[in-house]
């Protein structure tokens, strides 16, 4: 990966790449204990890997089965072609899997992997088994988001952040209150004010420390904020105006825990798992909103469906391109006499029931020149969306409006930079397929016709 800053689209579309990558590593199958993973730290060397393959090597030598030695030493040796390949380090280190695979349709495959990831891998590994391992994938796949917690009640509080599955402890303090006055006469309003004022000093110090720890140039550092405690401090907190209006707005829930310090934070995470991953549904209802709303407007600003979103793309029309991350769309390269002055090359973006149906391999009919190439459109899109100028965006349909777009829109679309006709553009590619069909026929036709 680069050295900029993702953005969180950009992050979106690593992660949805790594779950790919995942889904592929986790159903192939190593021959044997032979295929290798590789996990190598920003801070290594490949010197020092290097040295490590090379009496891995030697140590295979003794594996009894001499199938079994081949296929280890093998994967070894195509490890360290790809690690040559590297003066130095990416960034953020580098993954590596090599080894001979049955796939999941039980065919053999060599296969060799290097992986730039888009985040530090955090920890060295190497490994010989029967299957890759993906745990520091699975890492990756976990949220940047920040998330602050406040766990306060009458004996002290707690200052925290959760990023992904690292938790953090900012600060704590312990504080004893006064208990309620049991006695009466004239010492009891005494006790009262005192008492009264004492939370309240409590109450300050802990606004100040959320100011201290949440805010950092002017703004929230966190996406959200959960308030947690077994007394009612929290909602006092919450409703004061001792506490930063800033924070007050990032406050996602409020939860009761039955105890202070580390054990009430880990109650907290847990009671308020459900508003943490609803962040990222919100940001996707109000994308997808803003989508609805230009098409309720019917502001031209808007596309649908496949072709219509395809023909925007290619007339760099595009300003946000809005794709349901499950959409089970292939895209074809059909190629027709490759290598011949009859060359022609078809490209076609359908689902693989579509495809089955239009029997879209028939006409390779065995002949070499006649070739098709198969991609998951997502995937493609991932790869080249840049190449359009555009940003994109992955969706679920967890979501109402989640669900309308896929349903109602074919689960892709966009919001376009500038107005574009549609209907025109339509007009046009289906005058050029006459035009194409008609030429391809060799029949007489005067474009003269076209503006009787």
């Amino acid at each position: 990966m680069g050295d900029h800053e993702l953005s969180d689209s950009e992050k979106a579309i690593e992660r949805y790449k790594v779950k790919k990558l995942i889904q592929m590593l986790e159903s192939a199958r190593g021959m044997g204990t032979s295929v290798i993973s590789i996990y190598m730290t920003p801070k290594e060397q490949v010197s020092g890997m290097v040295t490590k393959l090379n009496n891995e090597y030697g140590t295979a030598s003794n594996i009894k089965s001499h199938t079994n030695k081949l296929s280890v030493q093998s994967a070894i040796t195509a490890s360290l072609g790809r690690l040559k390949q590297y003066n130095r380090l990416p960034p953020n280190g580098l993954l590596l899997y090599c080894g001979t695979v049955l796939t999941a349709d039980n065919k053999e495959k060599k296969l060799t992997l290097d992986i730039e990831p888009f985040k530090p891998v955090s920890r060295s590994l190497y490994l010989c088994d029967n299957k890759f391992h993906t745990e520091e994938l699975h890492r990756m796949l976990e949220s940047d988001e920040k998330f602050g917690f406040i766990v306060v009640d009458g004996s002290g509080t707690t200052y925290a952040t959760l990023c992904g599955s690292v938790k953090e402890k900012l600060g704590s303090f312990t504080v004893e209150l006064p208990k309620k006055h049991g006695r009466g006469g004239q010492s009891k309003n005494r006790f009262a004010r005192i008492r009264m004022e004492r939370r309240h000093n409590y109450l300050r110090k802990v606004a100040e420390g959320a100011t201290q720890y949440f805010i950092t140039n002017d703004r929230p550092n966190v996406v959200g904020l959960v308030l947690a405690g077994s007394a009612e401090f929290k909602e006092v907190l919450y409703q004061s105006d001792l506490f930063d209006p800033r924070l007050k707005a990032v406050v996602l829930k409020v939860v009761d825990v039955a105890h202070p310090g580390d054990v009430g934070l880990n109650q907290a995470i847990d009671l308020a798992a459900d508003a943490l991953t609803g962040v990222k549904l919100v940001q996707e209802k109000k994308l997808l909103q803003s989508f609805f709303d230009q098409i309720a407007c019917d502001t031209q600003m808007y596309c649908f469906g496949v072709n219509d979103t395809m023909k925007c793309l290619e007339a760099g029309a595009v300003e946000t391109l809005i794709v349901y991350e499950d959409l089970e769309m292939s895209r074809y390269t059909i190629v027709k006499n490759r290598g011949t002055p009859e060359e022609e090359v078809t490209i076609r973006i359908m689902t693989d029931a579509n495809a089955a149906k239009e029997n879209i391999h028939a006409h390779e009919a065995g002949k070499t020149q006649n070739e098709i190439e198969e991609e998951n459109f997502v995937d493609w899109l991932a790869t080249n969306y840049q190449k359009f100028g555009c940003t994109l965006e992955l969706v679920t349909n967890r979501s109402q409006e989640g669900t309308q777009f896929v349903r109602g829109f074919g689960g892709i679309g966009g919001i376009l930079r500038y107005k574009l006709d549609l209907m025109a553009l339509r007009d046009v590619e289906k005058k050029d397929d006459d035009d194409e069909r008609i030429a391809a026929k060799n029949e007489d036709y005067d474009f003269d016709d076209d503006f009787m």
